[in-house]
């Protein structure tokens, strides 16, 4: 990779990750800022639409992000691409400087469900031309432009019928809403075909993984999942609303990556260790609760225990414990660091930390 001159270390701990083979550490994406590199910030469009979608300016940033930071350990030369939301079953978009959401709009029950792919739409279009500006500047291999980021059916449709007019359907128009979730589910993977075709067709090697936020390459494709309205659910509503799209996912790509978003979400973790093709768990914490670390320590074992990756965002005060009683094999910490010298300083302390742990099953 052009950012990353350990690029081939790097896939062969991701690659062992992936398969739950034990290194001598966990694997640990890490990045720290570069002093020197080029600090002036490429001007903003003056709509934010443009902030969102304007091919010249978000290559641009990308350059910037990728030439100024120090990517260590199993961090991924990534940008993330909000604009990936465009993948949106025919929603209508709205725009600020920090996110994107949906207008709202009312259904009529008696018939199909609205939402689908529209390949043709003025959304799309404009996201394909992001995209296709983003495999240009890549090139074949100068760093991830990974699978779009993607929402997921469940979420898309509460965000376009609104969260209270989506949970009310489940209790009033049940059937109706469970296929219109399983009908998005797989207009989503007709959606994620297009859009990996032409990544593929560009020439660009690095299609199968996350981009930016929570950035991961995989030695084989997956499709990365939430459904963040599922802290609003029962058991008994995720897992007839939900695990069927769940179930689509996963026989289309054969693994998942799933963010789990918050403690009122973590009612549903035993349905999702059940699913044989779920791979990796991130867990986000709510603003309520304590930041990922020692604190959530017994839910990473019981993921590690399914015999799934663990996948977490983490402050430098929190590694060493994890690091010390987490099974290395199924691990991945993400972090930053002030410097590249703390960074590679932080690397060689894991390998020391993980020899001390106790024997761990893997």
């Amino acid at each position: 990779m052009r950012y990353k001159t350990d690029w081939s270390q790097a896939q062969q701990r991701l690659t062992a990750l992936w398969h739950g083979q034990r290194m001598d550490r966990p694997c640990i994406a890490v990045r720290a800022p570069i002093p020197d590199a080029p600090s002036s910030e490429p001007i903003a469009p003056a709509d934010v639409e443009g902030c969102w979608l304007d091919p010249g300016f978000r290559v641009q940033l990308a350059r910037r992000t990728l030439q100024s930071t120090w990517w260590g350990g199993e961090s991924i030369p990534s940008c993330l691409q909000m604009a990936g939301w465009m993948i949106c079953l025919g929603g209508t978009p709205r725009f600020d400087r920090h996110t994107i959401w949906f207008d709202a709009q009312a259904v009529d029950f008696t018939q199909p469900s609205p939402f689908r792919h529209q390949p043709d739409s003025p959304w799309m279009r404009k996201f394909v031309r992001l995209w296709k500006a983003l495999c240009d500047e890549a090139g074949c291999d100068g760093f991830l432009v990974g699978s779009p980021l993607m929402l997921p059916a469940c979420d898309l449709l509460s965000m376009h019928m609104g969260t209270e007019a989506f949970l009310l359907a489940m209790m009033d128009q049940p059937q109706w809403l469970a296929d219109a979730i399983l009908h998005g589910a797989r207009e989503q993977v007709k959606a994620w075909r297009q859009i990996i075709s032409l990544t593929r067709e560009s020439g660009h090697v690095y299609w199968n993984g996350n981009a930016g936020w929570m950035a991961l390459w995989t030695p084989e494709p997956y499709f990365t999942t939430q459904c963040d309205v599922s802290c609003m659910m029962s058991p008994e509503l995720f897992n007839r609303f939900i695990m069927p799209e769940l179930e689509i996912y996963g026989g289309e790509y054969g693994a998942t990556w799933h963010h789990l978003d918050g403690g009122d979400a973590r009612k549903h973790l035993p349905s999702l260790l059940s699913l044989s093709f779920l791979k990796v768990i991130q867990y986000t914490p709510m603003p309520c609760e304590p930041p990922n670390g020692p604190a959530h320590l017994e839910m990473y074992k019981q993921i590690q225990s399914a015999g799934k990756i663990v996948h977490i965002q983490v402050t430098l005060d929190h590694i060493e414990p994890l690091v010390r009683q987490l099974d290395p094999a199924r691990l991945i910490l993400d972090t930053t660091c002030a410097s590249h010298e703390q960074g590679e300083r932080l690397l060689e302390q894991c390998v020391d930390w993980c020899a001390e742990s106790p024997c761990l099953c893997s």
